[in-house]
Parts: C-alpha cells; structure tokens; sequence
C-alpha cells in the first residue's frame, strides 16, 4: 500500500514525552500488523548530535551504521524492538548541507534556490526515503522543539505541503501540555488551545491532540480541547504521567488510539498481538525484589537539577535486565568528582548491589573514577565499565596490579610512559586538522568471544557478536602481554584488527570462592542494543551476578 506519514509534533513545553508517544504509536501501528518506521527530525544546524555535550541535548545515540542521533532514535528502536539507520535521522544542518549541494552541482536546472520551497522539499525527499529504505506502510515523523520556534517553521511548512498535495495519505498529531497550577487545582487547557492556534498559523489543523498531563484528561476538559481546537472529542487522547513510559502503548491502546487512526486512513487492524509486551508491563507492575545499582558518572548536573538523560540507554538496559531477572531496578547517580575531593566517601559504593562506569570524554572526574573501580575491585562489588569505563579499568589494574604506577590514557595524558591506552592510528590526522565530527570509530563491528570466561557465559553458545563503538582511543596492544600476565583477561576481540573489545577478571571457579564475582569492561556500547523484550546479555548477567552477591553479603 502507498505509505502513510504521521506527523507529531509538541507544544507548551519541551521534553514533553513526543519520542515517547511518537514510539508508542509505533507499538501500536505495529501490534495491528502493519510495517512502522520513525522519524526524528531536529531544528538545530549540527549535521548531527556528536559534538553536542550530554548536558545540553541527552545522550547521543548510536545507530547500527554509525549515525550519531538523539536520544528519542534510542527510544524508537527500544519499542519496536528492531535497528533503525541514518535515514532515520535528519537535521536543519543536513538539509542545508544537502540543499547547498545540490545548487553547486547544477541540480536545481539554473532556478534561483529560495529556503521555500526547496528546503521543504528536501525534507519530503528524505522523510519519504526513510520509508522506502525500511519499505514501512507508515514513516512517523517527529518534529523536535516546540511549535512557535522560528526554527521549526520549515519542518512544518514540509508537513504542509505533504498534506496539501495528498491529504488521504496524511495525519498530524498535536502533543502539549496541560498544567494543574497547586494554587488553582484545576487542571488548564488554555496552553492546549494556544498551542494549537500556533499550529493553525502554520498552516496545520491537527487531526489528533494528545494531553500530556501529571492526571489523566477528564471529559470536561476534553469537551474544551475538542470545541477550540476544532478536533473530535474521540481525537483527543490523554496521555497523564504514569510510573514506566512501557505502560503509555497501553494507555492509547484502552483508548483504541491505533484503531483511530487506522480508521484515519480507512484502514483496519490485521492482528492484535500486544501480549508479550502486556506480561512486560505487568512483571514492572508486580516486581517486589529490588537490585540496587549505582552509575558512577559526571554527566548529571544541569545547574540545580538532576539531567537523566545523559545516560539513558543504560538506565533502560538496567531496567530490562532487572525485569528479566524478575527483579526491581533501584538505580542511583554516584558523582565520580567527590571521591576526588573525599576518597572515604568511596565506602559508600557497598551499599550498592554493582556499580556502573559509563562512557564519556576528558580529564574531568577521571581519579575519582579510577579509585572507584580501585574500590570495586578490592571489595569484590560487581562492576561494569562501559567505553571510557572499562578504558579507565584498564589503567587502574594497570597502576595498581601490574605496576605500572604512570599508567594513562593519552587523552589525559599524552606523554605517559606506559599508555596502556592510546589514539587509534586513523584518529590521529582527524585531531590534528580539528576534524571531530563523525570521525570517531562509530557504529556496529564484530566481537569474537572467548569460550569459558565472564562474557563466554554471558553471551552463551554466540561465538561472534556485532556491537556498536563510539570512540578514538583503544587499549594499546603493546601492554597487552604485560596485563595478561598479571591476571587481566582479554575475552573480546575484533577480528578484523585485533582490537581488545573485553577485559574482565577471573570469577569464583567451580568448588571456589576465590576471584571476582563480575568485573568486566567493554569498549564497545552494549546498552544501545538493549531491548525491553530482549535485555542485552552481558547486562542481563551482570545485574543477575549483582543481585546473587547481595544475597552472599546478606
């Protein structure tokens, strides 16, 4: 069938939750049986998230062939449970990149390039390109930021001029806000209406309104959204804040918001299958026993506030992996630089079940991370290093184990004597001539496993897996005899160039207690191919070990 195009867009405020919607339609569209893919267009003029820092716009994302996105592409392939590309993805700054291409190649037959319609245009042609490359009966289009932002103007004109030219063929949905002021204790649709209005001014009536909200939408209030907002009382879908975003498909689905807008297109359901993900929804629901994991990091302040979204696929992957184990995640931030300041804070890493280092970049709260691994070690606490993690793991096992009391990466240090972790040959001309942006080693690339270690077992009888990198440095094989000797394993490698992609130490062997219960580190990122269905296995297992040791410490 000819695809059809959801467009969503928000309004009121920003992170409102339209990655979230837009990923739940995507459940849903495909639970009825019908092919989905998702969209996320954003306003800015970066070619794409890499050289954003996590505290200004969340985590960047990885996709399987090495796009750099936003956190929403993350939630996109987390609910329909399948790998999204480059297609997938579009910024201002690619667009105009693309456009300005274009004219300095003659493609434009010699007409003068106007922002409208060519830019527009080149919107369509590459939101309608991310449908033919995943062959979808419906692309939804996610348009970033809020309505009113000049700079979204021309996503909206684009979504304009689709309607314009096929409106059977077109759908819009509105997301905003619905405040409940604690001195009123009403809850208000006057910013609905207003944001709705914007829309209007676009040149966009939407077919559907969605109300976000800390309730759900009572029929008042959706009599007053229906009457101003020129929608059908049915259209208007409450969406209020509920404790696991894995529940929201299910709240539109007793709203039979799929059938809805199914019914938008003439269209009817082909299947009902939300079964599996309804037994997900009820085990977060009922699950009693808890795993307390802590993420050491220092991603997490933006100002006075706590930023979440810096480190989110890997909350996700703990969350799946708990729930997998019939287990509660309990998940708290620990901030790498106070053991810097205070190293007898680090005792309070025992409360935890296991402790994850994540990625990240630069000099800033690296000690306090290395004493913390140091800590993890000594103590026998499960522990995890992702990225810079198992990077920094390396340097800590490095100074403290094999005597190497200088060790470093030379990213913080370029002139150590024992760089047990160095610039990747390829980076270096990129570094040289300041070119950062999508040069790092990115996207999937094979691991070997070695049989009968930590990993082995975690990732069972696959011998090969492909995971997705993002990064510059790598251990330097150069020190690889020195830390074998000492005890490090080396249980990943690349085939392709024999890049160390695993370190662990040897656990409890049978009969034993001696060894460490789980201590592995991964260059790669396996939290970017976590499913809720389908946790990753190295964190599956490493949350499995973790809440086994607490009951040995109990």
């Amino acid at each position: 069938m000819t695809a059809k195009y959801i467009f969503i867009s928000g309004g009121v405020i920003s992170s409102l939750g339209k990655g979230i919607t837009a990923a739940s339609i995507a459940k849903l569209l495909q639970s009825k049986g019908y092919e989905v893919t998702n969209v996320k267009c954003e306003m800015y003029v970066n070619i794409d998230a890499g050289t954003i820092r996590p505290t200004e716009h969340g985590e960047v994302f990885v996709t399987a062939d090495g796009i750099e996105t936003d956190q929403d592409i993350g939630s996109y392939e987390r609910f329909l449970g399948k790998d999204l590309n480059s297609s997938n993805f579009l910024t201002t700054g690619q667009i105009y990149q693309a456009v300005i291409s274009r004219e300095r190649n003659l493609e434009y037959d010699g007409e003068d390039v106007e922002v409208v319609p060519h830019v527009p245009e080149e919107i369509i042609r590459r939101v309608k390109e991310a449908g033919e490359k995943t062959k979808a009966e419906f692309v939804i289009v996610e348009l970033g930021g809020t309505v009113g932002e000049y700079q979204g103007v021309l996503f909206l004109e684009a979504n304009r001029m689709m309607k314009l030219k096929d409106p059977k063929n077109i759908c819009h949905i509105h997301v905003s806000y619905l405040p409940i002021p604690s001195t009123v204790g009403e809850m208000k649709t006057k910013p609905v209406q207003y944001s709705v209005r914007t829309l209007n001014a676009a040149g966009i009536q939407p077919d559907f309104v969605v109300g976000r909200a800390a309730l759900p939408l009572d029929e008042k209030r959706k009599e007053k959204i229906s009457l101003f907002c020129s929608v059908p009382k049915d259209n208007v879908i409450s969406n209020p804040d509920i404790s696991s975003i894995y529940g929201v498909p299910l709240i539109f689905d007793e709203q039979e918001f799929a059938e809805k807008i199914l019914k938008h297109f003439n269209l009817k359901p082909r299947t009902q299958d939300l079964r599996e993900w309804k037994k997900l929804v009820n085990t977060i629901k009922t699950v009693k026993e808890e795993v307390k994991i802590g993420i050491v990091g220092k991603y997490f302040q933006t100002g006075d506030f706590t930023l979440e979204d810096s480190y989110i696929s890997i909350i996700e992957a703990v969350k799946h992996a708990a729930w997998a184990n019939n287990l509660k995640p309990v998940i708290q931030w620990l901030a790498s630089e106070k053991y810097e300041k205070d190293p007898k804070d680090l005792s309070e890493l025992k409360n935890y079940d296991g402790v994850i280092v994540p990625g990240g970049y630069g000099s800033r709260g690296v000690p306090g991370k290395i004493l913390a691994i140091e800590y993890l070690r000594k103590n026998r606490i499960p522990f995890l290093g992702l990225c810079y993690g198992m990077q920094l793991a390396t340097i800590e096992f490095a100074r403290n184990v094999a005597g190497l009391k200088d060790a470093n990466t030379t990213e913080v240090n370029p002139k150590t004597a024992h760089p047990v972790i160095s610039l990747m040959s390829e980076q270096e001309e990129f570094l040289k001539n300041k070119n950062y942006g999508d040069t790092q080693r990115l996207g999937n690339h094979p691991c070997k496993i070695l049989p009968r270690t930590l990993a082995g077992r975690a990732y069972g009888k696959t011998t090969q897996v492909m995971e997705r990198h993002r990064h510059r440095y790598e251990f330097n094989n150069a020190f690889r005899d020195v830390l074998e000797k000492k005890g490090l394993i080396i249980s990943g490698i690349n085939p392709e160039r024999n890049l160390v992609e695993i370190i662990e130490l040897a656990a409890p062997g049978a009969g034993s207690s001696q060894g460490h219960p789980f201590f592995l580190g991964t260059q790669f990122h396996p939290e970017f191919k976590s499913r809720p269905l389908n946790p990753h296995p190295l964190f599956k297992e490493f949350v499995r070990v973790s809440a086994s040791n607490k009951k040995r410490s109990l």
